[in-house]
């Protein structure tokens, strides 16, 4: 090494030294051989010899394979340090190798300024400036100081170059646990350069050569300055390192100004672990039930499955576990989620702009990403609850490289049915299980594997004759790949499956059946961004997914049933989409998200399409055929482009305006009579006589960040249209029914609202309120008078809720012990009364009202719960967390339902309530 430093002393200083001489020619040969034994062959076979830092060598994990004859030995080494950071110069017998810069045997023309000397380029060629002279007085300039600079070099400089900067790229990574830390601010101190990590840690500058300074500062971390020596493009991956005096207020304030810098508008991102301290039913931690406090997320009421965003109804929301869709996020008819607070990572719901990468549904994305496992040790965390247990589990496979999760939830009591304030309710069962488990692999800093498995299972019996079941089942596999500094991409791979099963005992048992339902659908998408610039992101790729549906079915269980076996002909359909975006940075005030998505769907045989005449209503009268068509046939096509567009503008650094356009399209409905989603609903393809829905979304927003980003406010209108929304005939049979068009209604929606929310997420108290006032109106209108509802007029749809109003608040009395309020206020949902009666013939009959013209009385509800941290010890077998609530302390007895029936002649309203007193619960928390 001394050698070596001595000849580099020499020529950086010597202006008289000649240029690089290469004079013998050599013959060699090498396989799968590393760099040390390449430049062990070359000394063997010639005269040269190698000066270099051997730890350069040892760094070097590439093989090379070569058969060179009387060549020079230029040409070996240009091949053989081609793909390296290593520099070579050659002077006679000796060959003296330098790490990412070149040993400059001339100077260039302009190396003193101030002279008139004009050292000719005797080779035509352009010759940068060398970077230790022009960088060493920039730094010294800029800091002040040249003493004890710790520099990292990067890329390996070359004498012929016409780059004004370099891109450096890598990962930041959390120094403890190795994981890579999302949404990192990073800057490169005196010049106007900045980025922020992606979800994957990912960061990509644009920097001139020479020496910089990185700067990441953030509540969280610890401050960095990393000096950098860059000569060319090349990796960089940065560790920082957890500031544990801040954590707790660095938590919340590393996810608040992406509400005011981001392009996306209507984007909830629920905080996992706060979501904790939120009293809910029994002690519950919900992820999605959090999302419903949240402006313009609802349901159609307590203890519902499905959910409205938006005025959309409960089909239009794609949830997305891991990527694939889960259709069913429901657990014991609607009182909990299916989602595994534990084993979730990250939940976001885009509910105004959406993605283009997105798409299939006209209304949000709720896009659910799990934990990878810990990949340094065993740990684990879960829950003993009232009604509920909850374990996870997280270990390493290979220590720092992969991992796996599993997390196991279920239920051990059917007591809560048995509490409730219905006679008919007490007698019945239900219970769920679900398990989730995912491993991850990354097998090299350019590509990474991930493959989650997902099951859940609830049953319940609602009389003593009937046993209802249903399931999730999903599987889904990503595969990340790094092509270069600025290309990116993933393919994923996704399989889910819904179905669900009704096993009726009769007394009689020759009138016992076993009725079912499945759907069932397999998607491939490959993903990809590319960095064009600082200013351009662009992503891209191709989505494709294919339905296969059965119907329905119902078989007797005794082969001397009278009953006749029922299945209903399976459907299939095809759906691909492909699709681009980019993220312009107009200037440092000015965003835009420009997206264009084209999807197509083909419906596909086998099957049986029945043909109507044209220009009558859907029905047995209009009937004319059966058309039949073979396996993979097309039997109908639709398709279109989905334009999406999405601006940012900032007024000052913590004010901005945002305003989006987004157009969707759905090929899948969901078919239900109920006022809410149920387990037993169905799901139809669409096909000849079933159009695809289709939707405009206007959104416009003022976003606030208010005292140093400790409290947000946002204020979002938006107006929505749709087509081809589906409804259904009076009295419309939906099961087994083979021609289910006949009981279909199409028509247009609209839906408009106001959304406020103030959030605060620092100090003693935090939490947010919001506030939404929004119509959602239904208009069914034709020509012909047996599709016509309301005369034809836009009316209110079955969970058109005007008024909506959360408060969610928590307050830290010390570190261990605080308090939380969840208060909720939402307008009566719309419903149909009898208003009186007429006689026809020799029959009286009931007159009904306009169909949602009254309501329900207002819902309102308070949760209290206290909070009891463990204590802060270090070193205990596990941390503990105590949640005592108390739902619904009011005793309010809010209505369900309502529902009217004759008595003595006369027509009476009776409602149903789900709680009608205070439930208390307690829940234990552990983590380790």
């Amino acid at each position: 090494m001394r050698k070596l430093l001595l000849i580099i002393l020499t020529l950086l200083f010597n202006p008289f030294i000649f240029a690089q001489e290469t004079s013998d020619k050599v013959s060699l040969e090498f396989k799968d051989a590393d760099m040390m034994t390449v430049i062990q062959t070359i000394e063997a076979s010639s005269s040269y010899r190698f000066y270099f830092d051997a730890e350069w060598i040892k760094s070097n994990k590439n093989l090379y394979t070569g058969s060179y004859k009387n060549v020079s030995i230029d040409e070996v080494l240009n091949k053989v340090f081609s793909n390296t950071n290593l520099n070579f110069l050659v002077l006679k017998s000796k060959i003296i190798l330098t790490n990412n810069s070149i040993i400059h045997n001339k100077l260039p023309a302009n190396y003193f300024p101030k002279s008139n000397n004009n050292l000719a380029n005797q080779t035509g060629r352009t010759i940068q400036n060398p970077i230790f002279y022009q960088q060493y007085d920039s730094l010294q300039n800029s800091s002040g100081s040249k003493k004890n600079l710790a520099i990292t070099f990067i890329g390996k400089e070359t004498d012929i170059t016409d780059k004004k900067n370099s891109t450096i790229s890598g990962y930041i990574r959390n120094a403890s646990t190795n994981k890579p830390e999302p949404n990192i601010y990073m800057k490169v101190r005196n010049k106007n350069i900045s980025a922020v990590s992606d979800q994957d840690g990912h960061y990509i500058l644009q920097v001139p050569p020479g020496i910089n300074v990185i700067e990441i500062k953030t509540l969280s971390f610890k401050k960095l300055a990393q000096t950098i020596m860059v000569y060319n493009d090349g990796p960089l991956d940065i560790e920082i390192q957890e500031d544990t005096n801040l954590l707790d207020e660095v938590i919340i304030r590393s996810k608040r100004p992406k509400t005011v810098e981001s392009v996306i508008s209507g984007l909830v991102s629920i905080d996992i672990e706060a979501s904790k301290t939120v009293p809910l039913i029994l002690g519950e931690r919900d992820i999605l039930k959090i999302a419903t406090t949240f402006p313009g997320i609802k349901t159609t009421g307590e203890g519902s499955a499905g959910f409205n965003v938006r005025g959309g109804k409960e089909d239009q929301n794609l949830v997305l576990l891991d990527n694939a869709v889960l259709y069913n996020p429901q657990h014991f008819l609607g009182f909990f989620s299916a989602i595994n607070p534990y084993t979730a990572k990250k939940a976001d719901i885009y509910k105004g702009s959406i993605p283009a990468d997105f798409g299939g549904r006209l209304s949000s994305v709720f896009d659910i990403t799990t934990k990878n496992g810990n990949a340094e040790k065993f740990s684990g965390e879960g829950a003993v609850g009232p009604i509920t247990s909850n374990i996870t589990v997280g270990m390493p496979i290979q220590k720092n490289k992969s991992s796996i999760i599993v997390g196991l939830r279920a239920t051990y009591s059917d007591w809560i049915l048995k509490s409730l304030d219905n006679e008919d309710l007490k007698n019945s069962e239900a219970g769920f299980y679900d398990g989730i488990m995912k491993y991850n692999n990354t097998i090299n800093k350019n590509n990474s594997v991930e493959a989650t498995l997902y099951y859940s299972h609830d049953r319940f019996r609602i009389s003593s004759d009937s046993l209802y079941k249903y399931s999730n089942r999903l599987a889904s596999a990503k595969w990340d790949h790094t092509f270069n500094k600025k290309n990116k991409g993933s393919l994923f791979f996704t399989n889910s499956e819904y179905k669900f099963n009704i096993d009726y005992d009769s007394n009689n048992k020759n009138n016992s059946f076993d009725f079912g339902y499945k759907i069932n659908e397999t998607q491939l998408m490959a993903k990809l961004n590319y960095v064009y610039s600082e200013k351009h992101s662009i992503n891209y790729g191709i989505s494709s997914k294919l339905y296969n549906v059965d119907p329905g079915y119902q078989h007797a269980k005794s082969p001397d049933s009278p009953l006749v076996p029922i299945d209903i002909e399976k459907e299939r359909g095809l759906e691909s989409a492909i699709f681009i975006s980019d993220n312009f940075k107009l200037n440092s005030k000015l965003l835009i998200d420009i997206g264009l998505r084209y999807s197509f769907y083909a419906a596909l045989g086998e099957a049986n399409q029945a043909v109507y005449q044209s220009g009558l209503p859907l029905d047995d009268a209009s009937y004319i055929e059966t058309k039949h068509y073979g396996n993979n046939e097309v039997i109908k096509t639709y398709g279109g482009l989905e334009p999406r567009i999405a601006a940012r503008y900032f007024f000052t650094d913590d004010f901005s305006i945002k305003a989006s356009f987004d157009q969707t399209r759905q090929y899948i409905h969901l078919l239900s009579n109920n006022v809410t989603q149920s387990p037993t609903d169905t799901w139809t393809l669409s096909n000849t006589n079933v159009k695809p829905q289709s939707g405009q979304q206007y959104s416009l927003g003022l976003y606030k960040n208010l005292h140093d980003n400790e409290i947000e406010l946002s204020l979002e209108g938006y107006y929505k249209r749709s087509q081809n929304i589906l409804d259904y005939k009076v009295g419309a049979e939906l099961i087994l029914n083979d021609n289910v068009e006949t009981q279909l209604l199409q028509g247009e929606g609209k839906a408009y609202g106001v959304e406020f929310l103030i959030k605060k997420s620092i100090g003693k108290l935090n939490g947010w309120i919001g506030y939404t006032y929004s119509r959602t109106l239904i208009k069914l209108d034709s020509k012909f008078d047996s599709e016509i509802v309301n005369n034809g007029k836009y009316f209110a749809a079955n969970f058109d809720k005007p008024h909506d109003l959360s408060a969610v608040l928590n307050y830290k009395f010390t570190k261990r012990y605080s308090l939380s309020t969840n208060f909720l206020y939402q307008t009566g949902r719309p419903i149909t009364y009898p208003i009186g009666t007429f006689q026809y013939g020799n029959a009286e009959y009931t007159l009904y009202s306009d169909r949602n013209k009254y309501r329900i009385p207002d819902y309102i509800r308070l949760d209290i719960g206290l909070n009891i941290e463990g204590n802060h010890k270090i070193k205990k077998l596990a941390h503990s967390f105590w949640n005592v609530s108390v739902y619904n302390v009011l005793g309010r007895s809010n209505p369900y339902s309502v529902y009217f029936v004759t008595e003595k002649g006369q027509i009476k309203a009776y409602k149903t309530s789900i709680f009608s007193i205070p439930v208390p619960s307690i829940t234990y928390n552990f983590k380790f």
